[in-house]
């Protein structure tokens, strides 16, 4: 695979993810959408899907990484770090146009977040449609929480048989999805479930720009988090591969 080919399938693979993982947030959260307060289930499989559909689209061309853990986690398992800067580059890009064009479907949902006409509840903050908040704010249990789960994501990607550019089998790539909607039900709870820096501060990036009114912070003192312990999981799960298999 070349640069170019990688770097441009990891942009629109990477896009696609955060437009419906973004989506389905917006779609949860906002006042005027017909899915709000369908809950964490939904969440969930939003983002499930948007692994699908971001990695099905990508493979053919990058693999399908969209995450910089898993590409680290490839790296370390096979030691080869050459492609490693085009990946997260198209990663990060792409997470932001992903952020963008999520918020522009729900344009119309974003301008109405002012908390007038009679509504009691004020403007929905609107960070956690773009990236993630801990329910316990507590930097040390939060990176636990994102180190583990980020074990539990890379680890089963590398024994699934993917290393290789995560292969073009659209099982794989299924089962890959299915396993992130299952990371979600059961250890997103904590902390939203980053396990992809790209996926969380892509979009914060974003949210800091966005004209949204009263959007409310973009918490870029826990910003890190999310950052530092899906990269600390990945390595981990690179090297017990690669030690164990």
């Amino acid at each position: 695979m070349s640069n170019g080919d990688i770097f441009l399938g990891e942009v629109i693979g990477t896009a696609i993810l955060i437009l419906f993982g973004a989506g389905v947030c917006a779609a949860v959260t906002l006042k005027h959408s017909k899915a709000r307060a369908s809950g964490w289930i939904v969440i969930a499989f939003g983002w499930g899907f948007g692994v699908l559909a971001g990695a099905y689209t990508a493979a053919p061309l990058s693999g399908g990484h969209l995450n910089p853990a898993v590409t680290l986690g490839i790296a370390v398992d096979t030691g080869v770090w050459d492609k490693v800067w085009v990946y997260l580059l198209g990663q990060m890009i792409g997470a932001m146009i992903g952020a963008v064009l999520a918020y522009l479907v729900y344009l119309a949902q974003f301008n109405a977040n002012t908390g007038q006409d009679g509504d009691p509840d004020g403007p929905t903050p609107t960070l956690g449609i773009f990236s993630t908040i801990p329910e316990i704010r507590n930097p040390v249990a939060n990176l636990l929480t994102e180190v583990i789960a980020t074990v539990a994501l890379v680890l089963p990607i590398l024994a699934f048989g993917m290393t290789k550019g995560l292969g073009e089998s659209g099982t794989q790539i299924l089962v890959v999805s299915l396993l992130v909607v299952g990371i979600g039900l059961s250890l997103g709870g904590p902390t939203g479930y980053a396990i992809n820096p790209a996926r969380d501060l892509g979009p914060r990036i974003v949210h800091t720009f966005l004209p949204i009114p009263n959007k409310g912070t973009s918490d870029w003192s826990y910003a890190w988090v999310p950052v530092v312990g899906p990269l600390i999981g990945a390595a981990i799960a690179g090297v017990l591969y690669n030690a164990a298999f």
